[in-house]
This record gives structure tokens, sequence and C-alpha cells, in this order.
């Protein structure tokens, strides 16, 4: 009893009963407020700085508009669409789903330089099989300097 000789332990008030689910509420009005204003393109990834289309002679040339359906396939196997990342399996459900919105559909591939030609061949393989009826790969003109504005 050397430790507690006043034995003020005693006198204190029991601490309030009932605000145990304001915590619960709290939590829940975090988890309303991320779902909600959240974005799916926080804390996912992205196209790095280092993605570069491929450079090809007269590729402006055979430049033609699309419907706004365009996938991104860096070297290292990962494909972005707009609704994110995705798998290959995950792929064919997106590119089923958007063939089905458009009365003519075309599909844009924008592959960085390093993806070889057998995943384009695979990911060209399941637009066709799922309706899209002109697929185009996307290049840069060689030797153009798209960076900077053309001065006469």
């Amino acid at each position: 009893m050397i430790a507690r000789p006043l034995d003020l332990a005693s006198r204190l008030r029991p601490p309030p009963h009932g605000t145990g689910a304001l915590h619960y509420v709290n939590v829940g009005l975090l988890g309303l407020f991320f779902s909600v204003f959240g974005s799916r393109f926080v804390l996912a990834p992205g196209l790095g700085v280092d993605f570069q289309l491929p450079q090809l002679s007269g590729a402006r040339a055979d430049a033609s508009p699309t419907t706004s359906y365009i996938i991104n396939v860096l070297r290292s196997g990962q494909i972005f669409t707009e609704d994110g990342l995705v798998d290959m399996g995950q792929l064919r459900e997106w590119l089923k789903a958007r063939a089905g919105r458009a009365s003519r559909p075309a599909l844009l591939i924008r592959a960085s330089s390093g993806v070889t030609l057998s995943e384009l061949v695979e990911i060209q393989g399941a637009a066709r099989e799922a309706g899209f009826g002109r697929v185009l790969w996307g290049a840069e003109e060689r030797g153009a300097d798209l960076g900077q504005a053309e001065t006469k």
C-alpha cells in the first residue's frame, strides 16, 4: 500500500458506458467516404515513365480512329484497360463486354517496345473472337520528335 497511499482509484468515476458504438459509426462513415469518393486509380499501378511505343516508318499514314477502346500492354506482361489492371482471362471478358456496345468496334493496342509478338497476336486473337472488326497496333513515326512542336 505504500505505492497507493491516497487510494485515488476508488474515488474516480467509472468510465461511461455506451460510447463503443460511436467508434463503429466512425469506421463505417470512413468506409463509406472512401468507397463513394475514392478513385480506382489511387494506389493503382499505371503506365511508367519508360513506356514507349515502337517506332515504324509510315506509322502516321495508316493512322485511323478507334471506338475509344484502348488497352496498354507493358513489357512485363501487364495489361491495362480503362478499368485498370487485368490478366488475359479478364481481358477476354472485358473485350466481349465492350464489343457489344458499338456497331463496328475497333480496338487500339498500345504495346511497349519490349512486348513480344506472341503476346500481341494472342491479344489480337482474343479481340477478334470477342467481335472487334478492326484491331490496330499503336506505333510512333520513326525519327519524329513528338515532344516538341514543329517550327518553321
